[in-house]
């Protein structure tokens, strides 16, 4: 790969310039914590998650953070996924006391995560001999802190930053955040000659068309992007070929008698494979077999949805005009209780389960996978990004044995993968949506972030090849100067 596309040491700084500072969340898709600061001494963070591996939370999460956290102004939230808030109750732990900033729905939901996610670490940090990355107090602690801003409404944070939130097609109330500067130009000459720049922040983005969602906002006219890679290096099916691809893994493993088991994001993930099974049944594309959703948090995040339909795309929207539940069908049950998710494994013949997590890091879907992943009329389906070291990871890579729980497992099952159904844009529409901006003249540099090393290299390659705008992967810890 062309050396120009690294960092470029020369683009290091000192402090009392305008700056960002990457300090986790690159090099890699988790982790994001960002912070941006002014010739005058404000400072801000975007996104405070955690960095995600074989374990919900790695180790270099217990690592300080990288900046003097009483010095921070404000932290902004692009959405809630525990990759983006999972840290927030340990900076509050820490000594964070400033405001916290998102949409509604993203504190709602982060709500959900960060109470979820305390079990899930304290069961961590017991198997590893260690202290809990924070406790449950930690997490009430931050929610007095957080205020909420709606899309488009102007937000002025101080007297030289104000803030605009667009829609970033990710998740529910998932936003881009962008943050406008006056009268701190580096070059001004004096307080009477300002020069707004603006910085826009993506934290993640949709992948437009969704099927729920409203598509992501256009870049428009900004000095500075920070994008996420998470595909910067490849491209999904289109929405019929996934669809089609679904349908025939649900045909094969229900012929079959097998269950199929689906790791799924308990925030968006399901809902949105929840909409596409209903439009299945509901059309009688596929057959009527009892659909498990088995996690607590999936179903409170669907209920969150539900009461937030205004912010569906106009289709989804038609559908519910047209008195369509989206989130209800025959045979559909919501298990909450650990006894109902063991009871349907004692349930026979074909079946379909959604469980937590995602990548199979944590939450009820292991306990499935360790039952399913030896009966070979079964299939596990795999339906996001998978990061390095989970055990979503190793079974896309083809492992034939895996550990779960400590005992070794089998894989007889059917893997079958179809990222078609991620929730990030893939790489053409990443440059397609790069290419939005109002003024390529005006847009002077991306940041290329959020994504494994190839793929962010990748990325910021066509970006500069294609679009003519210098791009570069910044390197974690470096420090970046933005001129006027």
């Amino acid at each position: 790969m062309d050396s120009r596309f690294r960092e470029n040491d020369k683009l290091k700084i000192m402090n009392n310039k305008l700056s960002i500072k990457f300090c986790t969340g690159v090099g890699t898709v988790t982790g994001a914590n960002f912070l941006l600061e002014t010739v005058k001494g404000t400072k801000i963070l975007v996104d405070c998650g955690l960095v995600q591996g074989e374990k919900v939370a790695e180790d270099m999460n217990r690592e300080p953070f990288a900046y003097d956290i009483s010095s921070i102004t404000a932290l902004f939230i692009t959405h809630a996924h525990l990759d983006h808030v999972g840290r927030i109750p340990k900076l509050v732990k820490d000594g964070f006391k400033g405001p916290i900033y998102s949409t509604p729905q993203t504190k709602a939901l982060a709500e959900l995560v960060l109470n979820d996610a305390v079990g899930i670490l304290t069961n961590e940090a017991k198997e590893d001999g260690l202290e809990p990355l924070y406790y449950q107090t930690d997490v009430d602690a931050v929610f007095p802190l957080w205020k909420t801003i709606d899309y488009h409404s102007p937000f002025q944070l101080n007297d030289e930053v104000s803030v605009y939130l667009k829609d970033a097609g990710h998740i529910l109330g998932s936003s881009m955040i962008e943050f406008t500067l006056t009268g701190i130009g580096n070059n001004q000459k004096s307080e009477n000659d300002p020069k707004p720049l603006k910085v826009l922040f993506t934290g993640d983005l949709g992948n437009t068309p969704a099927p729920l969602l409203r598509d992501t906002e256009e870049v428009g006219d900004v000095d500075y992007l920070v994008t996420e890679s998470v595909y910067g290096d490849r491209n999904h099916d289109d929405r019929e070929g996934r669809l089609n691809k679904f349908k025939q893994i649900i045909d094969e493993t229900m012929a079959r008698g097998g269950t199929l088991v689906i790791p799924a994001f308990s925030i968006d993930r399901t809902q949105v494979l929840l909409y596409e099974l209903n439009n299945m049944v509901e059309e009688g594309k596929i057959q009527s077999v009892p659909v498990f959703v088995d996690s607590p948090m999936a179903i409170k995040a669907t209920e969150i949805y539900a009461a937030n339909t205004d912010l569906f795309n106009v289709h989804a929207q038609a559908q519910i005009a047209r008195g369509d539940k989206l989130f209800e069908f025959p045979r559909l049950e919501y298990t909450v209780s650990a006894n109902d998710s063991r009871d349907i494994e004692r349930m026979k013949g074909a079946k379909i389960i959604l469980a937590g997590s995602g990548m199979s890091v944590g939450g009820r879907v292991i306990g499935h996978e360790a039952f399913y992943l030896p009966d070979e009329k079964s299939t596990i389906l795999l339906v996001g990004y998978q990061t390095t070291g989970s055990l979503g990871r190793r079974l896309a890579d083809g492992a034939k044995k895996v550990h779960i729980h400590g005992q070794l497992v089998k894989v007889k099952a059917h893997i079958e993968t179809l990222y078609g159904y991620s929730a990030h844009k893939d790489s053409d529409h990443l440059v397609e949506f790069v290419s939005t901006a109002g003024s390529r003249e005006r847009l002077k540099q991306v940041f290329v972030v959020m994504g494994e090393p190839g793929a962010s290299m990748h990325l910021a390659q066509r970006i500069n090849d294609e679009l003519g705008v210098k791009a570069i992967v910044p390197e974690r810890g470096g420090n970046y100067e933005l001129k006027d």
